[in-house]
């Protein structure tokens, strides 16, 4: 007995030290929650990202060991911890952390709810026209928060409806009328919680920023900037020949409307 609990405390510190060798070597470091990940599936991703890539998979007590004594070598790698959710893991890499968010997202597919599930993220029914003929369907929908009502024939769902909050537990019945709706909430794939990169931590709102919204939003922000620094006079590379055109056109107005001795 005390050689196997020997084994087993040899075998943790092993799986610490690991860990601690992985985070100083890669720059970028993703907290992985793979509850609901079937193990072939995480195969498959592993395979799909060996380039560059490690997964690591062990008990979420070893994770906080090893992050908690990596923070003097790598600032604020401790921060992740408070990421580490459901089934925890952590990806090694050094990649861009919102170009490996993006690749990862691409990966995934969806997949109908089953009950006891937990929500990736908000379950949302939107208003619309169903399949279903007038019948007991509209007291099952009334049961799980679905306002119905019939037009023409067919039950139409009256407005959205958050059926699950992102984190919830996705009950029987709610799994159920999900499926009968044809919707597939839970996504098939890594799920990828936060990322650190130098003392930084990204997480998914951030991550998941849409790439040319982002892009225009930066334009429209830069032309409202010049826009300003011309309307107070502010004169730079960017803003110098708009304000020295002004300047001509008004010396040229000044000049029909005075006359020059």
């Amino acid at each position: 007995m005390a050689i196997r609990a020997k084994t087993i405390a040899k075998e943790k510190q092993e799986a610490v030290r690991e860990v601690k060798d992985l985070i100083s070597k890669y720059k970028v470091i993703a907290a992985l929650n793979l509850e609901n990940l079937p193990t072939r599936q995480l195969q498959l991703m592993r395979a799909s990202l060996r380039d560059g890539v490690a997964i690591k998979v062990t008990k979420r007590r070893l994770f906080n060991i090893a992050l908690e004594e990596s923070k003097q070598s790598k600032h604020g790698i401790e921060k992740l911890i408070a990421e580490l959710k459901g089934m925890p893991g952590l990806l090694f890499t050094n990649e861009n952390p919102f170009s490996l968010y993006k690749k990862i997202g691409k990966s995934k597919s969806n997949a109908p709810a089953k009950a006891g599930q937990t929500a990736p993220k908000d379950i949302i029914v939107k208003a619309g026209s169903t399949n279903f003929a007038p019948g007991p369907i509209i007291g099952e929908l009334g049961a799980v928060g679905i306002k119905a009502g019939i037009d023409a024939g067919k039950v139409i769902i009256k407005q959205d409806s958050v059926l699950v909050k992102e984190g919830q537990v996705i009950k029987a019945n709610v799994a159920s009328i999900l499926t009968r709706l044809g919707i597939e909430p839970m996504e098939i794939g890594l799920n990828v919680t936060a990322v650190y990169e130098n003392g930084l931590i990204y997480k998914k709102d951030v991550l998941a920023v849409d790439e040319k919204q982002f892009i225009d939003n930066i334009t429209l922000a830069s032309r409202y900037s010049i826009n300003l620094a011309v309307e107070i006079g502010y004169a730079s590379k960017d803003t110098i020949i708009t304000l020295i055109q002004s300047a001509q056109r008004n010396a040229q107005g000044l000049q029909s409307t005075i006359k020059v001795e």
